[in-house]
């Protein structure tokens, strides 16, 4: 009895530390294309944020200071993902916005770092584009999405 009780314990151990539960899912965005297709679209510091979820140097983006009326969508694909009315000068050296345009921005959890932070995405080509805290204005959201500049393109409103 005591023999069998062992081996069942054994067996509960290792079928609960199962690695299917640390697998990543692969989403499927609307528009894909190869790695070879990214990189001849995008510019080398574009390409390892958008697609392999880098960061740009802190302070390094013209779209710090812009304070112009419009949109900034994606630069992979246009997708319209912040409005100039929400953009916010948060002191990170990040364009930071407190909140996305619905539906256009997707998001996950990275754990890269060690501990949970939410990652934002483009919903359309799953461009990554950078994270979201709970730091941002408490007059409005409270959040701060803290997006990588090289990620979005601005258009002036006409």
């Amino acid at each position: 009895m005591n023999k069998i009780l062992i081996v069942l314990s054994i067996f509960l151990v290792f079928s609960c530390n199962s690695t299917a539960q640390n697998k990543k899912t692969k989403e499927v965005f609307e528009i894909t294309k190869t790695k070879a297709e990214w990189k001849a679209q995008l510019s080398a510091a574009e390409y390892s944020v958008l697609r392999e979820a880098g960061t740009e140097r802190a302070f390094s983006s013209d779209y710090n200071t812009n304070k112009k009326t419009g949109i900034y969508v994606c630069k992979a694909c246009e997708t319209p993902l912040f409005k100039s009315e929400n953009k916010y000068d948060s002191g990170s050296g990040w364009p930071s916005f407190d909140q996305e345009i619905k539906g256009n921005v997707a998001f996950s959890t990275d754990y890269d770092l060690g501990y949970a932070r939410t990652e934002e995405h483009c919903a359309t080509c799953g461009g990554h584009l950078g994270h979201v805290f709970n730091d941002g204005p408490k007059s409005t959201t409270g959040l701060r999405h803290c997006v990588n500049g090289v990620s979005i393109l601005f258009i002036p409103e006409k």
